[in-house]
This record gives C-alpha cells, structure tokens and sequence, in this order.
C-alpha cells in the first residue's frame, strides 16, 4: 500500500469515527451478487461517487440516492447504515 493510499485509508477511518455513520454497502453487495459498477449504473451515479461512500469517506448522501440504493438493493436506510456512536463521535456532538 502506498503512502497515499495508507493516508486514504486513515481519513476514512477518521471520517467514519468522527461522525459514527457505517456503511454496509461491500455486505449488501456481496448478498445481492452484484459489482458496484453494476450498482452504480441501475442507481444512476459514478462509480466514484459509490466507491466514496462505500468507503466511509461520503460527508452526506441525497435521499434521492439512498431511496435509489435501497430500491436497487431491496432494503432499508437501516441495512444499508448504522450509526456507532464513538468516543470520538459523542466528543464531537
């Protein structure tokens, strides 16, 4: 892993506890059997953008998308995030 990448990972993970919001997108993928860049297309948005916040690093999501992500997937907001309320997470409320 690269330094750049190593620093990508850090910040997702400091993101993600800065706000306490888990995405459970990879399970979710691999319960449906697709590829994000299949998701990607019958939701109608990048793939980059998907990847984002896949990762944890999404500061916001549209409801437009996420009804879009939970039509696609047939689920829930729930399923698809949860929040995990951190030591970080409360400190900063």
């Amino acid at each position: 892993m690269s330094p750049r990448d190593t620093a990508a990972a850090a910040g997702a993970v400091e993101d993600a506890d800065a706000h306490g919001v888990r995405v459970h997108l990879d399970r979710l993928l691999v319960e449906r059997g697709l590829t994000l860049t299949e998701l990607a297309e019958q939701v109608g948005i990048t793939v980059v953008n998907l990847s984002i916040l896949k990762n944890g690093r999404a500061k916001a999501i549209r409801f437009t998308t996420l009804t879009r992500l939970c039509q696609v997937l047939d689920c829930q907001p729930g399923d698809l995030l949860t929040v995990e309320l951190t030591v970080e997470a409360q400190d900063s409320l």
